[in-house]
């Protein structure tokens, strides 16, 4: 295995070298005195220097296998960490392979499914319709007549995938130990972000259940729409989904054949995106032309769910306020939300971390807004973050990628596309809908599953925090004498507040109250009247407590 690896080691620095990336292999300190070895490599004498080298590391890349090419792809999903020109032609990179046998397909199915083909369909296409690296798809027909395509992984992609894994994880380590650049770029962290990618597409049942999940947030077709996995019929390296038809999306010409308004289309893939993201949390990550089709009614219909995003509630929220606040180049608020987000350390300088911004950012939205890329936009505010040690965040990265490519495929559709014209209104109804009297009783729902099993425990807690404190048994450990008097007055002082803080708690369960029994007793949207009105009583109550508390020292 050690010969294997160091002699497919070999192959990928000969396969550089020849496509004249030697500049990259030979910076690496390590390989410095070795660089005599150049005049050994036949095709040190051929290699082509007058291609850019973006284009002389794509080839590099294709040259290199499936693996190589993947990870191309999912760096190019990285352009705060690779220079732009870079970036736009890896995007370039096909992951177009030779299919292998349908015989072979046939094989895989049947060891899967532990049945002949026949018990499960009908017919079964052996000349498959596409092919890819890790999977390839062939058409079939169930026994009850339903169109279905059946995605099978190709045989030992696994392990191809691992030994290459293994050699990226390898030249990673090297280039952090012996590369000036690496620093910044922190190789290791992009090679463990996709392995875990790639090995989320090796499982079927995984891509499967996103497709479910993304279906089900969108019961109502009306401008996407998502096919239907038979659960019955897919295993670990078999996926048989409904087979759907639809132009490619980048075929405009049939798609102004087909009457479809370009422009309401365009501004619909802006919906459908901050819609995944902002409302569910759950989006796809892989929204590039291959994987969308358009009917000819202009709905949107996707394929290939292996890679999705996600968005936990604190992500969405300051998200939103960056996004907001960035577009209103209030860029003190951008760095504000960064902080409390965690996204940069704490102990970042606000004022500097600020001023980066609006250096980066007064220019551009100096452009004309049609030329002002909303993507890059984001793109260019992360290079900023990761100047100040921002850490990788993959569900991001995923974000930032899936953003170029829904603006780069709308301003293909309708070359005036104006992103941030369709995503503010939505972004601040979204906010406000964050803060108003329903989504206080959303939060509450959300949350009671688990305070409700603490509840019976608060009564006894709380008297026993209070006797403790009536009897002079409630310390708290300071060194600070100033300190201790003051925490002292303000234990004094608690003994007078009580009751004005018991029964603004009390209004407070009684929000709680209203919000969890709502259903049951049938008070519907007076349900939310009510807990508001709990809560603000309550916290009026707990207001006035604490103001007389104030005055009182």
């Amino acid at each position: 295995m050690a010969r294997d690896g160091s002699w497919r080691l070999l192959r990928i620095v000969r396969v550089l070298v020849r496509h004249g990336l030697d500049e990259f292999v030979f910076s690496l300190s390590l390989l410095r005195p070795y660089r005599f070895a150049l005049w050994l490599f036949p095709g040190f004498w051929f290699r082509d220097r007058t291609a850019d080298r973006g284009q002389r590391l794509r080839e590099a890349l294709e040259e290199l296998g499936p693996v190589f090419v993947k990870f191309g792809q999912a760096l190019s999903t990285r352009p705060d960490l690779i220079p732009p020109d870079i970036a736009a032609e890896l995007t370039r990179l096909q992951d177009d392979v030779p299919p292998f046998p349908g015989a072979v397909a046939k094989t895989v199915v049947e060891r899967s499914l532990q049945a002949p083909l026949s018990e499960h369909f009908e017919s079964f296409d052996l000349e498959p319709l596409a092919s890819a690296s890790v999977a390839q798809v062939h058409c079939a027909t169930l026994k009850d007549g339903s169109e279905v395509v059946v995605k099978v992984l190709r045989p030992g992609i696994e392990t191809v995938i691992d030994q290459d894994l293994a050699l990226l994880y390898q030249i990673a380590r090297l280039a952090d130990r012996h590369w000036p650049p690496a620093k910044r770029l922190r190789p290791l962290e992009v090679v463990a972000d996709y392995d875990k990618t790639v090995h989320d597409e090796l499982d079927m049942m995984r891509e499967g259940a996103n497709a479910s999940q993304l279906r089900s947030n969108f019961p109502d077709p009306e401008m996407i729409y998502v096919p239907k996995v038979y659960w019955e019929h897919s295993r670990r390296e078999v996926l048989v989904m409904e087979r759907i038809d639809g132009i490619p999306i980048r075929d405009i010409d049939a798609i102004k054949e087909a009457g479809v308004d370009l422009r309401k289309l365009a501004h619909n893939g802006v919906e459908i995106f901050f819609t995944q993201a902002f409302r569910d949390g759950f989006f796809h990550a892989d929204m590039h032309p291959g994987n969308i089709f358009v009917s000819q009614d202009g709905q949107y219909r996707a394929v290939d769910f292996g890679i999705m995003g996600t968005l936990g509630e604190s992500d969405k929220q300051y998200l939103a306020e960056n996004l907001l606040a960035f577009f209103n180049r209030d860029y003190r608020a951008v760095a504000l939300a960064h902080l409390r987000a965690g996204w940069v350390p704490a102990t970042t300088r606000v004022d500097e971390f600020e001023a980066a911004v609006r250096t980066v950012c007064e220019p551009i939205f100096a452009r004309p807004i049609s030329e002002i890329s909303f993507g890059h936009l984001v793109v260019r505010l992360f290079q900023v973050a990761r100047r100040f040690d921002m850490p990788v965040q993959p569900q991001l990265v995923l974000l930032q990628k899936t953003l170029l490519n829904i603006e780069g495929l709308g301003r293909q559709l309708y070359p005036d596309l104006d992103l941030w014209e369709t995503a503010k209104p939505y972004l601040e109804r979204w906010m406000r809908d964050q803060i108003g009297p329903r989504a206080f009783v959303k939060t509450l729902r959300r949350e009671l599953p688990a305070v409700l099993p603490l509840l019976p425990e608060l009564p006894g807690l709380m008297h026993e925090l209070l006797r403790r404190q009536r009897d002079g048994e409630l310390y708290f450990r300071t060194e600070d004498n100033a300190e201790r008097e003051s925490l002292q007055r303000a234990l004094n002082n608690t003994k007078r507040q009580r009751n004005g803080l018991a029964a603004g708690a009390a209004l407070l369960l009684g929000a709680i109250a209203a919000a969890l029994f709502s259903e049951s007793l049938g008070l519907g949207v007076y349900a939310d009247l009510l807990a508001t009105g709990l809560t603000i009583s309550g916290g009026m109550v707990l207001v006035v407590s604490l103001l007389r508390q104030k005055s009182a020292r």
